[in-house]
């Protein structure tokens, strides 16, 4: 599958940043500064969740209007959605969860794609499909950093982004793990700072996020994984 992602450094979306922001627009002028502030933060990886009517229409301004944002879809359940997305704007796919039918629109949409896992078999199930990259979801509540590091072993070819319930207290102990590239979450765009239009709050948490993985040494400037 070809990437369309911007930086030779980095081979999958899994490799752009430790942490993906995970982003719930519900006004669609507020996707291109917020995906702005974000970028400035050094979070070019942006998944907009497919939760609100505003969602196509984010994907659509920051594709247009952030060249620099390498925007993604999240909560992609359905194939139908996949086309739609895509041709929205949508550089990558994310998926809560995944069934052979959404694998397969995933896999022809062209870009690339994380589909959710929760469970050991469903890992398994990915491998001997050829997938290698997954979002683990929900995190916090599958089992956290235990459940992960235990499928280090048996599984170490299956490398995942770890969402849902991750905060800046738990990340670093996810962005440790030998089979944890990045992680997901909303905790640098707060529905307050969106909703007051206080971009700046948003572009330093974002900074602060980037620090997380950098402060304990495990990603190079480039955000590509040691």
């Amino acid at each position: 599958m070809t990437s369309p992602l911007p930086s030779s450094s980095a081979a999958s979306v899994l490799d752009l940043a430790p942490v993906v922001p995970v982003v719930v627009v519900s006004d669609a002028t507020d996707a291109v500064p917020l995906a702005r502030a974000l970028v400035a933060g050094g979070l070019p990886a942006i998944e907009v969740t497919l939760r609100t009517p505003a969602a196509l229409d984010a994907i659509r301004a920051i594709a247009a209007e952030v060249p620099s944002a390498v925007v993604g879809a999240g909560t992609v359940i359905t194939p139908e959605q996949v086309g739609t997305c895509v041709a929205a704007g949508a550089r990558f796919l994310v998926s809560p969860g995944w069934t052979d039918a959404l694998l397969v629109a995933m896999r022809g949409s062209g870009v690339p794609f994380l589909p959710g896992v929760s469970t050991t078999s469903e890992v398994v199930a990915l491998l001997e499909r050829g997938v290698r990259e997954m979002k683990f979801f929900p995190a916090q509540a599958a089992g956290g950093t235990a459940y992960l590091k235990s499928l280090a072993g048996p599984l170490p070819q299956a490398r995942f982004c770890p969402t849902g319930g991750i905060g800046p207290a738990t990340a670093p102990d996810y962005l440790a793990l030998p089979n944890v590239s990045c992680v997901g979450g909303s905790w640098m765009v707060p529905a307050d700072a969106v909703t007051a239009g206080d971009w700046a709050r948003i572009e330093e948490l974002a900074r602060d996020a980037v620090r997380l993985a950098r402060r304990d040494g495990l990603r190079d400037a480039g955000g590509t994984c040691r």
